[in-house]
């Protein structure tokens, strides 16, 4: 892997300061051979009101010299932009070109809507950067608007007035219906039988355990999913983007068609990642369809592994593998005697 190159501090500094924003997701989507970055820009404070500080002898007595207005918003739309270049070329450098061809840069803002006093998070750059073309720019020596320009971005004509862009890629949960929080764990016994559960109950246990693991999960309302029984988002785990997660409570064999299923639901929210998790097992063409699409299989075993770990949660999947299968895992495995429920 190449050494990163040099960037001119003028332009990009080698250090972020303390207290900068490290808010971020990332995607990869394998099939596009393109990173998509969420990233969290840092508020208009960020910019000193204050340009400096003048000492008057005759009053002994220091004075401030505050910043022009338009200054201030000039230096945040420059602030921005070093941002997103700076991202663009961080990710290029790090990878290799038959893995990431692509590099799509979205910076949003936490703040608060001056009209209406509520919450809101608006895209004030977006860029869809082709490696080729960000690998013959002179960092070093480019003027940063018409880098942007040049790049195709679409950036905020008045950022510090939050006004929005609409982003090339968007990370959209807008698309599904998400229920209310259900705390399944309370209310379980001491060591429950998973089969015991409603499929609800089992679809917000298996949201809690993601939670617990780090991620942000959502569980969707029943029989409006379109297949989805969980959404999750992450930076932290074994996806990034949005995962999809579907939820079986069976007592058999979980079939290589409820997996291929699965890649079309993925398809149709542009979703990076899937988990299917069961209380039961998979077959083994399962297993290698899911290791070719982006799919991670949990079964019965590995669900009460992760119960136990991230909940502390003793449970009974409530069914297992025929003993044939159990006897092949354990001699893949170098196991031996049977698998424990």
């Amino acid at each position: 892997m190449r050494r990163p190159r040099r960037l001119a501090s003028e332009h990009l500094p080698t250090r972020y300061p303390r207290g900068f924003p490290r808010r971020y997701q990332v995607a990869y989507r394998p099939e596009n051979r393109d990173v998509v970055v969420e990233f969290e820009l840092p508020p208009q404070e960020v910019v000193p009101v204050m340009r400096g500080y003048r000492y008057v002898k005759a009053r002994d007595a220091i004075d401030p010299l505050p910043r022009p207005q338009n200054e201030t918003r000039q230096r945040y739309k420059r602030l921005i932009a070093c941002v997103a270049l700076r991202t663009l070329h961080e990710i290029f450098t790090a990878t290799p070109s038959e893995v990431v061809e692509a590099v799509v840069f979205n910076g949003r803002l936490s703040t608060t809507d001056r009209a209406t006093g509520k919450s809101a998070r608006p895209h004030l750059l977006s860029v869809s950067a082709e490696r080729a073309v960000f690998e013959d720019l002179v960092l070093a020596a480019v003027e940063l608007a018409a880098c942007l320009t040049q790049l195709n971005a679409l950036v905020s004509p008045n950022p510090y007035d939050l006004e929005a862009v609409e982003p090339f890629i968007a990370f959209d949960l807008k698309r599904f219906r998400f229920t209310d929080d259900m705390d399944v764990i309370a209310g379980l016994d001491s060591r429950p039988n998973l089969l015991n559960l409603t499929p609800t109950e089992f679809e917000h246990l298996v949201k809690q355990l993601f939670v617990a693991m780090g991620a942000e999960a959502w569980t969707t309302i029943p029989s409006k999913d379109g297949g989805v029984d969980a959404v999750a988002t992450s930076k932290h785990l074994f996806f990034g983007g949005v995962c999809l997660i579907q939820a079986k409570r069976w007592t058999g064999l979980v079939g290589l068609e409820s997996v291929h299923a699965l890649t079309g639901v993925m398809a149709d929210h542009n979703a990076t990642t899937g988990v299917l998790v069961t209380t039961s097992w998979f077959g083994r063409a399962s297993e290698q369809f899911a290791n070719r699409n982006r799919i991670t299989l949990i079964n019965g075993a590995e669900l009460k592994q992760l119960l136990k770990k991230y909940l502390d949660k003793d449970v009974i999947p409530g069914t297992s593998p025929p003993k044939r299968l159990r006897a092949s895992a354990n001699v893949q495995t170098g196991r031996s005697g049977p698998d424990q429920p």
